[in-house]
C-alpha cells in the first residue's frame, strides 16, 4: 500500500506547470504537510528513474538545486529545467521570477 502522504506530494508536484519551480517546503504546505519539506525530498528521491512526474521542478528554499553540484542528477535537473524555459545560473533559480504560486 502506498503512503497517502506521498500520494499528496506526487499530486502537488504533478500540478507544477512547465516554466516554473516550487520549493520543498511549498510542496509540503500545498500537500497539507506543513513543515515536512524533508519528507518531500525523501519522497522524490525514491521515484523510479523513468518517472513522468516533473520532480526536477522542485528546488530548495533559496532556489538552489539540492543534488550535489556536478553529479549526474544535478546535470539532469539543470538540463530539464532549461528545457522547460527556467533559467539556471550556477545551480540557482531566481524564485522571484520562476516560482509557481499554486
Amino acid at each position: 500500500m502506498q503512503n497517502p502522504d506521498y500520494e499528496r506530494i506526487w499530486q502537488v508536484v504533478g500540478l507544477v506547470p512547465a516554466g516554473f519551480v516550487v520549493t520543498y517546503g511549498q510542496v509540503a504546505e500545498l500537500a497539507g504537510l506543513s513543515g515536512r519539506s524533508r519528507m518531500v525530498g525523501r519522497c522524490l528521491s525514491q521515484l523510479p528513474g523513468d518517472t513522468r512526474l516533473p520532480w526536477f521542478r522542485v528546488v530548495n528554499a533559496s532556489g538552489r538545486i539540492s543534488l550535489p553540484n556536478g553529479s549526474e542528477g544535478y546535470l539532469k535537473q539543470v538540463a530539464l529545467l532549461q528545457e522547460d524555459g527556467v533559467a539556471v545560473i550556477n545551480g540557482k533559480i531566481k524564485l522571484s521570477q520562476f516560482r509557481w504560486q499554486g
